[in-house]
């Protein structure tokens, strides 16, 4: 590229990241496209719907809005499988992935003008900055408005849902060494399902939980229950007291016998060591080199909010590339027309052929969520929530365009 055409894309940065500081959620792609325009470049940005099965684009002014792209059976929907770019078959389109981090956004539509460099190596690599300054953009101004969320829903979300929706990390976070994934549903009409993470050092926390119920008290449940454990946790508390701080806020606010299943586990990358604590909740399952070799069964504590036991810490030896699964009984107790339970072979079965296709691990989530709603074929009858943890450099950069 020639010096003027680099000087050109370097002020087309500056020019978005000086604008973003005042922006509304509304402003962001016309804001974009005013910028792009400078290159003899339109762009047009699409969000991933929040059940992750179509690409929505975001409107923009005096311009016809496309139609949705589906995951599945779209070029875009490609583009945001594999966090791969691709062109398009007349080459004058480019479509880049667009995440935040590592957490899968959407994909970006480049559209070159007569008068526009080629969309060549350099070219798409300067596109794929400006699709992860667009994805940092629009997590940081989503929250002042609601425009950007509209965009992602296909239908009304319910308050138990919004309710947990916002206290809930992002889908996707990776380092160097480790890429951790989650998917929950029914997202629209959640209830006691939620996930937490937290990478520190060589030190990996993930927990998966399960309120009792359904609907808002549930998710009210979840929330203080995650919100308990973040604060033991960050307070440089072990398992067992994180365990006991859930115990005693469920005790406290919400008496007559709730509790919520749980598992708590933290790795420790440096050693390999799994230790981990499973308060009335499914087995994770460890998955190594594409194949299921264990269930961890061991770690067994009444549910959180029950108590009357000590916690027992259990631990496991991981080795370099290791996958694990967390998942909620939604999974597995899923019932075909015929009642038929999805259960733990098909789940081992649908992970083993996911991981033998090398995709990112959040692609891999996606896949068994919807392996999971064939299975049932219908409306859902409990949350369902996953989260796969991969203990490897390759996963790391399979989350990255």
């Amino acid at each position: 590229m020639e010096p003027n055409a680099e000087r050109q894309w370097l002020d087309a940065l500056s020019d978005l990241l000086n604008r973003s500081h005042l922006f509304q959620p509304d402003q962001l792609a016309d804001a974009l496209g005013a910028t792009m325009a400078g290159l003899d470049i339109s762009t047009t940005i699409y969000l991933v719907d929040d059940e992750q099965r179509a690409l929505h684009p975001i409107p923009q002014e005096d311009l016809r809005t496309p139609e949705p792209a589906g995951l599945d059976d779209s070029l875009p929907g490609r583009v945001f499988r594999g966090i791969k770019t691709l062109p398009a078959p007349d080459g004058t389109d480019l479509w880049v992935p667009m995440v935040n981090g590592t957490d899968r956004l959407g994909v970006i539509k480049f559209t070159f003008g007569d008068d526009a460099d080629a969309p060549g190596e350099l070219t798409r690599r300067r596109c794929e900055t400006m699709a992860g300054l667009a994805g940092h953009l629009i997590t940081v101004t989503a929250p002042k408005g609601d425009f950007l969320l509209q965009v992602r829903r296909s239908r009304p979300m319910s308050t138990g849902g919004e309710l947990l929706s916002h206290q809930l990390p992002p889908l996707t976070a990776s380092c160097e060494r480790l890429s951790v994934s989650a998917i929950l549903e029914p997202c629209y009409d959640v209830g006691g399902d939620g996930f937490d993470y937290a990478i520190d050092g060589p030190m990996a926390r993930l927990v998966v939980l399960d309120a009792v119920g359904r609907g808002l008290r549930a998710a009210t449940i979840c929330t203080v229950v995650m919100a308990s454990i973040r604060a033991a946790r960050r307070t440089g508390q072990d398992l067992s007291a994180q365990a006991r701080a859930a115990d005693r806020v469920i005790a406290e606010q919400f008496p007559g016998g709730s509790f919520a299943t749980a598992v708590l586990a933290e790795l420790n990358m440096d050693t390999g060591i799994l230790r981990y604590t499973n308060a009335g909740h499914p087995a994770p399952l460890v998955l190594r080199s594409g194949h299921v070799v264990r269930e961890l069964t061991a770690g067994r504590r009444l549910p959180l909010g029950l108590g009357g036991v000590p916690d027992k810490i259990a631990e496991q030896r991981m080795e370099p590339g290791d996958r694990l699964l967390l998942y909620t009984d939604g999974i597995t107790e899923a019932r075909d027309p015929a009642c038929e339970l999805f259960g733990v072979q098909r789940l081992a079965d649908h992970a083993e052929r996911h991981a033998a296709a090398g995709l990112p691990a959040a692609e891999t989530l996606r896949r068994l969520a919807r392996a999971v709603a064939a299975h049932q074929d219908g409306p859902a009858r409990d949350d369902a929530t996953m989260l796969l943890a991969e203990w490897s450099p390759d996963a790391a950069r399979r989350s990255v365009p």
